[in-house]
């Protein structure tokens, strides 16, 4: 039998969490701001390889065959200090085949990065967390990495990270993805710096349930509060509050839908994704005119604003140090607040189900959510609904 020569030798143990490592924190959640979205999908090479291409992620880390996991594909993509990974199954009996199935092309897991993972998940199941995996390390030459995981709205986990002692590309038992896949083309970034927030859709009467969640279990707090009349049009309606945590390092926007003429965004959203979920991932960048510019160069598709809308941003939002005609051209949103403004686009679905979209945004100031442009928004997912037969 051939020798594989790329085989990472790895180890993985559940923790003993009889031992405590350090004294007690004043917060031992001490959650510390995003770690990475873990993504699922029918193949992680052609998933990455739109990721990479249309939006400039790197791709930095691989683990799969080739590297003696015999389970699944895993692809780690860096930019900025954004870390995604996409996830595919080998087998269809797999539990990461069963959840692409129901969902497609998705967000599993919306992992924190935290100083103690043993303390944090067992203060997190203290108050009340659905454990989903308990504190375990996985350990090769680079180092070690503990990982723990708790349940939240629908198929979606969130993961806390110890990376603290591992000096590898992302995770024990990757490989440096250009080890295994040497002539794969340079990918140039784009410009995206940081997850902003990641947005969760969630049924009907049940967005309070979750707030009350992460309020109990994670310790966030409300940050703001959009009602049905805040965010409608003349057929559809969502509600929307935002919870704040990890310092300020972490905003979860959390939606349901609000009674309308017809079937909102949030309605088709949990249709199609066959229950609640991640609806968008934004990531924030400081130069959101030439990021866009970009990623329009290279096929990314947008939803589309008319071009009346830009009549009233100066009256609506005064003096910008963008240039105005460059931002009409490139369809991109623009709303102030007592404490600055904003810029934002969102891109259309990416895949063929109307589920799982990525939002860009410029923060000069504002640390709002573009209050002012969900009008515009929301008749824009609309325009896109109607064409699909689904408003």
């Amino acid at each position: 039998m051939a020798t594989q020569k790329n085989v990472v030798p790895f180890t993985c143990a559940l923790r003993d969490l009889g031992k405590s490592r350090t004294a007690k924190a004043a917060d031992p959640l001490a959650i510390d701001g995003f770690d990475h979205v873990h993504l699922y999908a029918d193949s992680a090479r052609q998933s990455a390889f739109y990721l990479a291409h249309a939006f400039g992620f790197i791709p930095i880390a691989y683990r799969g065959p080739e590297t003696g996991w015999k389970e699944s594909v895993s692809i780690a993509l860096k930019q900025g200090g954004v870390l995604l990974c996409v996830t595919s199954a080998l087998k269809s009996s797999s539990p990461i085949a069963a959840h692409v199935l129901k969902h497609s092309f998705s967000a599993k897991d919306v992992a924190f990065r935290v100083p103690d993972c043993d303390a944090a998940f067992q203060e997190a199941v203290a108050r009340g967390a659905k454990p989903v995996l308990p504190p375990t390390e996985w350990a090769d030459s680079s180092g070690a990495v503990i990982q723990a995981s708790i349940q939240t709205y629908g198929d979606t986990i969130h993961s806390f990270v110890e990376r603290t002692a591992f000096s590898g590309p992302f995770w024990p038992g990757f490989a440096p993805y250009s080890k295994i896949f040497p002539k794969d083309a340079t990918i140039e970034e784009c410009g995206l710096e940081v997850i902003d927030h990641v947005v969760g859709n969630v049924e009907l009467g049940k967005m309070n349930e979750w707030v009350g969640f992460y309020e109990r279990v994670l310790g966030f707090s409300q940050l703001t509060h959009f009602s049905d009349k805040d965010i409608s049009t003349e057929y559809s309606a969502l509600m929307s509050k935002v919870m704040n945590g990890g310092g300020g390092k972490i905003k979860l926007p959390i939606n349901e839908p609000a009674e309308g003429k017809r079937k909102s965004q949030i309605e088709e959203y949990l249709e199609f994704n066959e229950g609640p979920g991640v609806q968008h991932i934004a990531f924030r960048t400081q130069d959101i005119l030439a990021v866009v510019s970009r990623l329009r160069a290279r096929g990314v598709r947008f939803l589309f604003v008319p071009k009346t809308y830009y009549d009233e941003i100066p009256s609506r939002v005064g003096t910008i140090n963008e240039d105005l005609s460059k931002v009409r051209e490139l369809g991109i949103l623009v709303d102030r607040d007592e404490d600055g403004y904003l810029l934002q686009i969102f891109t259309k679905n990416l895949q063929d189900r109307p589920t799982l979209f990525f939002e860009i945004i410029q923060r000069e100031g504002s640390q709002g959510f573009g209050a002012g442009n969900f009008k515009a928004l929301f008749e824009a997912i609309e325009r896109d609904q109607a064409e699909r037969g689904n408003l």
